[in-house]
């Protein structure tokens, strides 16, 4: 594949640096390349990634394992890469907003017995918030960074109009026409409540029923999400105002404020030792979850996602509440520590949330210190996993996780970028 020789060359810069490290190379090199050279079909205009060792492709994932790559946006493989995936994105989407995953082509096979029956494009039909910001967010930094207009047509604007349009009726869940229920499951794969999910009232914010992590949500205003929502919604108007899409791009701000007034009136609690930080999900009934998941919109990917700066108030409180034993999902081994999720096994660290606390991390020490962990836990296979036991890290789930490999290589090249690889040597 063209993208791949030509993504080599561009990291190439970096092998002689990295090798003063023993492994550091080796294992970026593996990491950096791995969706493009393992997961990503093209052909004729039409980009599809699928997530590794499952063949169907996640609208949030196929983001996020080529995130790495938009630095290469003066390479035309590589526009011609993300494109095509913007565009099957976008195709996805309208077909079916409240899915999360999708098929290459149409199939009847169903790997999971739901009602409603999901379409034959469909993998799998958890409507997550997540799934929605994700392509907004990628369709703006495509366009900011090649100037190619012409991407903005029908189908990117259809996309836009298709989102929207899903956010405002999530405002009020009671009158959406969403249902999910999964049989013979474990109680995280499906919605109670008939499948409507537990009961919430008005706040501002939009409902989702699942975390990025594909769990079911414990109340239906999922924070980070929604935060994540306000920043896609930004995306929304950029494009819609550069299409001259007026009208659109109007309700995307409003829409966005809307939601954004509901974050600062609900999601934001008084915590008796952190102070003012974010809740993990809230139900506009006076509950909320305080927690954080490896997955990202997380609340510690925050800035990350371009949603606040680095030291704003509320973000540095609830960063020091997740990475501390507060956070139930925050676990330490002999080996390493860090925030896993209930998506697998108790105890279990995830490579990708050791990545974000690097990339949000100020303090050299603290980089350098999730760097050693990183390279120490692989179990000798040179790539990142979905999640590891922090006492013997052979024990992991998932050997073919492209996000995560993706997420490792974009922390290293950042690294390089800031000129900080020396607190790594």
């Amino acid at each position: 594949m063209r993208a791949a020789r030509d993504i080599r060359s561009r990291i190439a810069p970096l092998e002689e640096k990295l090798k003063q490290r023993p492994g550091l190379w080796e294992m970026f090199e593996k990491c950096f390349m791995n969706t493009v050279e393992t997961t990503v079909e093209t052909g004729f205009g039409d980009t599809f990634i699928i997530t590794g060792d499952i063949p169907a492709m996640w609208l949030r994932d196929s983001t996020a394992q080529v995130m790495h790559y938009m630095r290469f946006l003066n390479v035309q493989s590589v526009v011609e890469m993300i494109e095509g995936l913007i565009l099957r994105q976008m195709s996805c989407l309208m077909h079916d907003p409240y899915a999360n995953a999708f098929n290459k082509e149409a199939s009847e096979y169903k790997p999971f017995d739901d009602e409603p029956k999901a379409s034959e494009w469909v993998w799998e039909r958890k409507y997550e918030i997540d799934s929605l910001c994700y392509p907004l967010w990628l369709a703006e930094k495509f366009v900011r960074g090649t100037n190619r207009t012409h991407i903005i047509g029908n189908m990117v604007v259809g996309g836009i109009i298709t989102i929207l349009n899903v956010f405002e009726t999530e405002l009020r869940h009671e009158n959406s026409p969403y249902r999910f229920s999964r049989k013979n499951c474990p109680e995280s794969d499906t919605l109670s409540n008939d499948g409507m999910g537990a009961p919430v009232g008005y706040t501002g914010m939009t409902w989702s029923g699942f975390r990025p992590s594909d769990d079911a949500c414990k109340y239906g205003y999922l924070v980070p999400s929604n935060i994540f929502a306000v920043r896609a919604l930004e995306s929304a108007a950029f494009l819609a105002n550069t299409m001259g899409e007026t009208a659109l791009m109007e309700k995307a701000v409003a829409l966005r404020d809307t939601i954004k007034k509901g974050i600062e009136d609900y999601a934001v609690i008084d915590h008796p030792e952190f102070g003012k930080m974010y809740a993990y999900e809230v139900d506009g009934l006076g509950n909320y979850n305080l927690m954080d998941d490896a997955n990202v919109p997380s609340l510690l990917s925050l800035p990350y996602l371009g949603t606040c700066p680095m030291d704003d108030e509320i973000y540095l409180n609830t960063r020091k509440f997740v990475l501390s034993k507060n956070n139930p999902y925050y676990f330490e081994g002999e080996k390493a520590k860090g925030i896993g999720s209930p998506h697998t096994p108790d105890g279990y660290v995830w490579p990708i949330a050791l990545c974000m606390q690097a990339m949000t991390a100020t303090d050299d020490n603290e980089i350098r210190s999730i760097v050693d962990m990183l390279l120490s836990t692989h179990a000798d296979t040179g790539f990142m996993h979905e999640s590891f036991d922090p006492n013997n890290p052979e024990k992991y789930t998932r050997s073919w996780f492209a996000w995560a490999n993706s997420m490792f290589g974009e922390l290293i090249m950042r690294l390089y970028e800031a000129d900080k690889l020396d607190c790594l040597l």
